[in-house]
This record gives structure tokens, sequence and C-alpha cells, in this order.
């Protein structure tokens, strides 16, 4: 079992930033291969950005990429994305994720409740 618990988010104004944290427990943090997604309002969940444990690479959606950065701190269990240059279309609910198999297949993942990121115009 993995326990994931987002925080960070609130409402921002249009070229803003914002700096979210997923704290994980349950299993050995920098072994993990981690992600974030985002789900806007009537829309399906979407990737955003995913950092592994391998090589710490990341990956981003092409929407985000420039703007965001996602990074971790082994040491203190915590993942998180810095989000810079917002705009209104980044509104979402935004979830870190963890694979439950070692497949690295996020449609079958731990999943933290979320959190809320508004951006304003």
């Amino acid at each position: 079992q993995v326990q994931l618990v987002e925080s960070g988010g609130g409402l921002v104004q249009v070229g803003g930033s914002l700096r979210l944290s997923c704290v994980a427990s349950g299993r050995t943090f920098s072994t993990l291969d981690m992600a974030w997604f985002r789900q806007a309002p009537g829309k399906a969940r979407r990737f955003v950005s995913e950092i592994t444990s391998a090589t710490g690479s990341p990956t981003y959606a092409d929407s985000v990429k420039g703007r965001f950065t996602i990074s971790r701190d082994n040491a203190n269990n915590t993942l998180y994305l810095q989000m810079n240059s917002l705009l209104p279309e980044d509104t979402a609910v935004y979830y870190c994720a963890v694979p439950r198999g070692t497949n690295g297949n996020y449609a079958d993942a731990y999943w933290g409740p979320g959190t809320r990121v508004t951006v304003s115009s």
C-alpha cells in the first residue's frame, strides 16, 4: 500500500506560480516511479509529468513543457511540481500517482485525494 497526500493548490492569477507537494508513505520512496495528473472540470484525468525512480529523468505533457518542473526529495518522501507561467487552462484538480505494479502503468495506480488549482484571468 502507498498513501499519497497532495498540498499546495490554490487560487492564482494568470502568469503566477504555485508549487505542489505530494508526500508518500508505505513504501521506500526512492524506489517509486511517481507522476502528476490533472483533471479539469468536465474532462478526463490527464497526464502532466512523471519522474522515475531509476534515472530521475522527467517527462512532461506538451502542454506544460517549459513551464512546469517535476522533482523529488527522497530524504523527505516528497514529490514536487513547480508550476510557472500559469494559464487558465491549467485550472484543474492535480493528483499524484504511483503505479501499483512494476510496469509503470498508471491505469492501475495509487492516487492521492488531489489538490485544486484555479488560475484566474
